[in-house]
């Protein structure tokens, strides 16, 4: 499990190089009924619910009686369906190369894969990247041992550390690593799954682990209540200049019963497509994922905190075009100026 972040990426990559684009096989459908996919990581991580939720609220099968109101559904004959992946990073790796329509991914690793850094470098910039919205925030939480000294990211040095599963959470831990000057050499490195680390560190067999995910979390919170963790501050100032995927962040007072808010950084799930997707489709999916018909279905976490106010704001990837149209007629955007004035 300790290979080099990114190791397996440029095999998945490799692979992709013999699949049908998702554009092909677009055009091939029937019009009445179109095929759609949001890749979505792990069936066990927490962003393949997610993306159940999505395509079961926006899918427009023939005959379902919500869909008859305008806007609710996406648009006619669309089959929305969740697939499941190695993790964010190949999510952006497939909607590059077409092998699926579209992926759930944060915004720190779009920034790096549109701008072909970090993981990315041998892969070079995935060019066909484009945002349908920004869905929810995420923060990097660094759970420590009670039994620990550790009281800054520095003090990490020849710690036993997991940095997470790879992917998302790990690319960001690496990047803060990298912040505070503390080489991967240096730590006893683990990759382990967030509930992998949490019973590792309740066991006293880790120190620390990163976890990038919502706020509060059970995972967290359960460690908290039993007294086997507290959390590290992260200062966001030293990511400012490295990725603006990354971006200040603070666990309020009380979260998980700490007296004072804890600074970290954090990173919004965005929702991505491949830039061959019709403006159409786009459109008639991001209409019916804001429709006020559908709110009550996103009220569970994360997905309470999607909002139509920040949805197209701090984007790291072009908007698509359908997504555009949409938030301008929202009054989200500024409106295009007329040519000739």
């Amino acid at each position: 499990m300790n290979r080099p972040v990114g190791t397996g990426l440029l095999a998945a990559a490799l692979g992709l190089a013999v699949l049908v684009p998702f554009s092909a096989r677009q055009g091939a459908a029937q019009t009445s009924r179109q095929s759609f996919e949001i890749a979505a990581g792990s069936a066990a991580g927490s962003y393949f619910p997610v993306g159940e939720l999505i395509a079961s609220t926006i899918s427009h099968p023939p005959g379902l009686a919500r869909c008859d109101k305008p806007g609710v559904c996406g648009p006619p004959g669309l089959m929305v369906s969740t697939r499941s992946s190695d993790g964010a990073a190949a999510n952006v790796l497939a909607v590059d190369a077409g092998q699926v329509a579209s992926g759930l991914a944060p915004g720190n690793i779009v920034a790096d894969a549109v701008a072909g850094r970090g993981t990315f470098r041998e892969l070079g910039r995935q060019s066909h990247i484009r945002t349908i919205a920004a869905l929810f925030p995420e923060s990097m939480q660094l759970v420590v041992s009670t039994h620990s000294k550790i009281k800054s990211v520095r003090d990490l040095r020849g710690k036993r550390v997991s940095l997470g599963s790879e992917g998302s959470g790990e690319i960001a831990a690496g990047e803060i690593l990298a912040a505070y000057g503390v080489s991967m050499r240096s730590l006893k490195l683990r990759h382990e799954s967030d509930e992998a680390g949490a019973v590792l560190l309740q066991q006293g067999k880790l120190d620390a682990f990163f976890f990038l995910g919502t706020v509060p979390s059970p995972l967290v919170a359960g460690l908290m209540a039993k007294g086997s963790a507290r959390l590290v501050a992260i200062d966001a100032r030293r990511l400012s200049s490295r990725n603006p995927g990354l971006s200040a962040d603070v666990i309020p007072a009380g979260t998980y019963g700490n007296a004072a808010a804890i600074p970290t950084v954090g990173s919004r799930i965005l929702w991505i497509v491949k830039d061959t997707v019709s403006p159409a489709t786009v459109y008639g999916l991001v209409r019916a994922l804001f429709h006020p018909a559908n709110r009550a279905l996103f009220a569970a976490a994360p997905m309470d905190r999607l909002s139509l106010e920040d949805a197209a704001k701090g984007l790291t990837a072009p908007l698509h075009p359908g997504a555009e149209r949409f938030y301008r007629e929202m009054g989200k955007l500024p409106a295009k100026p007329v040519r000739g004035k």
